[in-house]
């Protein structure tokens, strides 16, 4: 009885240590190692404008709706956007109510844009992307929604094209919405 009381408390003991070390000392360095070497990432990437006030977060897309605002990929996410459900629809290429939808998403987007029933639409304006938050649109889509939100701002297109080519990723292939968004005078 004395080696099983002997040896239950071995185990306690090392069971007590190791979750002290994987669940705390570990997580905790990983956090602080973090926040020193990737201080923005590791705090959100959050955006804020000139008062301080946080208003998003540069990588989760955000539903915008006015005509004023560039207008992110469909979302797959809850009830649009929402970071709680992310995950794309699992709607594959043969799915009918895939085909209803990114039907329904191009007369929408092409009335929303004023662009005639024969203009080539970009994919990423009618699909969601797999996880239903992604914050960026192809360079082709931006272009496209550049004189709505022009006119919708009372702006020329060549000031939002400047905006568009201000942020556009290094590698020329897409556009950051939120950021956009929040830099549009």
């Amino acid at each position: 009885m004395n080696t099983l009381l002997r040896e239950l408390s071995r185990a306690l003991t090392a069971t007590a240590v190791l979750a002290l070390l994987c669940c705390g000392a570990y997580p905790l360095l990983v956090t602080l190692a973090a926040r020193v070497a990737f201080p923005d990432q590791a705090n959100g990437s959050v955006l804020r404008d000139a008062s301080g006030t946080v208003r998003g977060s540069r990588l989760l897309a955000q539903p915008f709706a006015s005509e004023g605002f560039f207008h992110p990929r469909p979302s797959a996410a809850g009830a649009g956007h929402d970071a709680l459900a992310s995950g794309g629809s699992n709607l594959g290429p043969t799915s009918e109510r895939l085909r209803t939808l990114i039907s329904e998403r191009l007369v929408a987007y092409r009335h929303l844009n004023g662009l005639a029933t024969n203009t080539p639409v970009p994919a990423d304006a009618v699909t969601a992307s797999a996880s239903g938050l992604d914050p960026h649109i192809s360079v082709a889509n931006a272009l496209l929604q550049a004189p709505r939100v022009a006119k919708a701002r009372a702006l020329s297109t060549e000031q939002i094209l400047e905006r568009i080519r201000q942020h556009t990723t290094a590698n020329d292939t897409a556009v950051n919405v939120v950021t956009l968004n929040a830099a549009l005078p």
